[in-house]
């Protein structure tokens, strides 16, 4: 599997594979138990996740309302790792305001999610770079701080 840009297989991989591991109680390395633990936040996959052979392959389409569920718990991964080491210089402190906002950690991380969402959008739609500037002006604004 790559490290950095992993395909979508290697992705639902993971996380079927993490899923099962913990089910029979096998050994989870750390990036394994973070996916779990993003696994237990989102019950409403739980299905999905025990029946690797159904959704291995199943397409999502957001303009039919439909979310990627992998997709998603890639994201929650993607700012953990950010959280775990406040890159962008900033997250960790917004975050921190986030939670406060909302009294609940998965919401506050459901706020960066949607700025890191926007932020690839952008850069795939525009076919640049992630802009870290705008990714923490976005990030500023949810958490109500002045960009």
């Amino acid at each position: 599997m790559s490290l950095f840009n992993p395909s979508r297989d290697e992705v639902r991989a993971f996380f079927f594979d993490a899923w099962a591991k913990f089910n029979t109680q096998q050994t989870l390395t750390d990036l394994e138990k973070l996916g779990v633990s993003i696994m237990h936040m989102h019950p409403e996959y739980h299905g999905i996740l025990n029946d690797p052979e159904r959704y291995q392959h199943q397409a999502y389409f957001p303009e039919m309302g439909e979310t990627n569920p992998f997709l998603h718990m890639s994201l929650h991964l993607s700012i953990l790792e950010q959280l775990s080491i406040n890159q962008p210089t900033g997250i960790t402190a917004i975050y921190e305001k986030l939670k406060v906002k909302h009294q609940d950690e998965h919401e506050a991380q459901h706020d960066l999610l949607e700025c890191l969402a926007e932020t690839i959008w952008l850069a795939q739609r525009n076919q640049t770079p992630l802009d870290a500037a705008h990714y923490l002006a976005l990030m500023q604004q949810k958490s109500g701080a002045i960009a």
